[in-house]
């Protein structure tokens, strides 16, 4: 296919008024006009011609580069791909009308290998659309969460931007812009907050103080409601939804390159689980706060917290977390052809989750979630009396009592909704008179104490649900205030000392002269020649 560079200029001829085009005499000056390119492509699809056209260069050197370039573009595919050539020759033609820079041939060459289309161009939001609605193995809690990190922030922020031209300098903006919502959300809390606390302080009675009243929840109304800020782990889960979907964008060859690997971003760190203690409780009585969001009771404060709802209905559901740390959902969820009373065994096979306020029943988190729980007599005594006690109940209810064959039910046999049941703990909780905790921290008492009573960590990490006990020692293993002073007195036992005691130290420092030197008289370092000479002479 014939092509070609040549100069041009809009000079007109004073005479005609026509331009002069390629004929003007001023073309042989160097500064004079500009380089054209030129050059046939395929056949369109109806067999007509069309020839690819750009103007504007300032040097030949520039227009022979592009049509070098278009000229490579037409060689990928094959003198006998009638098709392939009809679809460079629809690139071409699309690229001269839009003034787009001349496409890259790696990139040409891939998509027409992949058999992408070269003239539609898929954008960010469009591929994670497409990405979501192919995830048909995603239990819904899941795509949920894609969904809400694609809808609330990668959609409005960087939906628009072509896929295949997303880089990491768009992430990084986007990521600023979050930061810079985050602090407008801030500041939006708390004029509300310093508006709400203003108003908690005008008196009721009095016209001056209702007109002031009445002014101040117009502005409140009129302000954004409370928001919460999209703090650090809620980052990194945003972008390990777009490096997902971009892994996969390139599995399937629409872009060889995952900007969202190289995005740097603050660490999320994960709240330290912090004891009880007393020096903790009397600090939390002073200023009402917490030391760390978890907390974990020690064994004597759980122990006041289940001697204090021994009579309450759900007293076995939360002996059971406690003790076996079992996950909110899979304690709502546990059936009664899960318990195996002879083996004393409880096998976690479903859960209960909250879709919105809706529950649902779905499998266990992950697949090690599905697991056996080996369990005390105690715990299977008193699921046994829980169970005599249902039975009670489903006779009292007669009729209207729903089967739903739950070991812990609401009180006429319905499903446990997992967010009353938090609710439900943290006002027992508040009424046991013993510091917070969340119901979820059930967890972290019952993992630490099997590990402080000596129980293996794969041991403990088979029961808890976790796929790695790694994960158990990096989130559940808070030291007890007892546990960690005696691995601290163990620890002091391995180095011998001549002096093992502090009343021995006490006892020879008062006994004499005598007694004194020989406390002191520890060994030092090793003399020298001269030093034992004259201790001989």
């Amino acid at each position: 296919m014939t092509g070609s560079t040549f100069k041009r200029c809009a000079c007109r001829n004073p005479e005609t008024g026509k331009q002069y085009g390629q004929s003007c005499p001023k073309l042989t000056q160097k500064r004079h006009g500009l380089w054209n390119v030129r050059q046939e492509i395929p056949l369109r699809e109806d067999g007509t011609r069309r020839t690819f056209r750009r103007s504007g260069y300032t040097s030949k050197n520039d227009a022979q580069n592009d049509l070098d370039r278009i000229r490579t573009l037409l060689k990928i595919p094959g003198n006998d791909d009638t098709e392939g050539r009809v679809r460079i020759g629809d690139l071409l033609e699309a690229v001269a009308s839009s003034k787009e820079p001349i496409p890259d041939y790696e990139e040409t060459k891939r998509k027409f290998g992949t058999g992408q289309s070269l003239t539609v161009h898929t954008t960010v939001g469009e591929w994670l659309e497409l990405w979501l609605a192919g995830k048909k193995r995603l239990r819904k809690s899941g795509k949920d969460r894609y969904e809400t990190d694609i809808r609330v922030h990668l959609e409005p922020r960087i939906g628009r931007i072509r896929l295949d031209r997303l880089r990491v300098q768009h992430l990084d903006g986007m990521f600023a812009g979050i930061a810079e919502t985050n602090i407008e959300i801030n500041d939006a809390n708390i004029m509300r907050r310093a508006a709400i606390d203003e108003m908690a302080t005008i008196p009721w009675k009095g016209a001056e103080h209702r007109a002031r009243r009445k002014a101040l929840r117009e502005s409140i109304a009129a302000m954004p409601p409370f928001r919460r800020i999209t703090g650090p782990s809620t980052q990194s889960h945003i972008r390990a939804t777009l490096r997902a979907a971009l892994n996969d964008a390139i599995a399937q060859g629409y872009i060889t390159f995952n900007p969202a690997q190289h995005v740097e971003l603050v660490a999320a760190k994960r709240p330290k689980a912090l004891v009880w203690t007393e020096e903790r409780v009397e600090e939390w009585i002073r200023t009402d706060e917490k030391p760390s969001p978890v907390m974990v009771w020690t064994p004597e404060q759980a122990g006041q917290f289940l001697d204090f709802i021994a009579e309450d209905r759900l007293f076995a559901l939360f002996r059971l977390i406690t003790f076996r740390g079992l996950r909110r959902g899979e304690a709502c969820g546990v059936r009664k052809q899960d318990l195996n009373v002879q083996a004393m065994t409880l096998t976690v096979a479903t859960q209960l989750v909250q879709d919105g306020w809706e529950v649902v029943e779905s499998d266990p988190k992950t697949d090690s979630g599905a697991r056996v729980v080996h369990l005390d007599e105690e715990t299977v005594d008193t699921l046994r009396a829980h169970l005599a006690k249902q039975a009670a109940d489903r006779l009292s209810w007669g009729e209207a009592w729903q089967d739903t064959g739950r070991i812990f039910t609401q009180e006429n046999g319905e499903w446990l909704h997992p967010g009353w049941l938090t609710d439900y703990f943290e006002r027992l909780v508040e009424a046991s008179g013993l510091p917070p905790i969340r119901l979820h921290d059930l967890r972290h008492l019952a993992a630490t104490l099997m590990l402080a009573a000596g129980v293996d960590v794969k041991i403990v990490s088979e029961t808890l649900g976790h796929g790695d006990s790694r994960i158990t020692r990096d989130i559940y293993q808070s030291v007890l205030p007892k546990v960690g002073a005696e691995a601290a007195e163990a620890t002091a036992r391995m180095v011998p000392r001549a002096t093992t005691s502090k009343a021995a130290r006490t006892a020879g420092l008062t006994s004499g002269s005598h007694a004194h030197a020989e406390i002191i008289a520890l060994p030092g370092p090793p003399a020298s020649s001269k030093e034992k000479a004259q201790v001989r002479g």
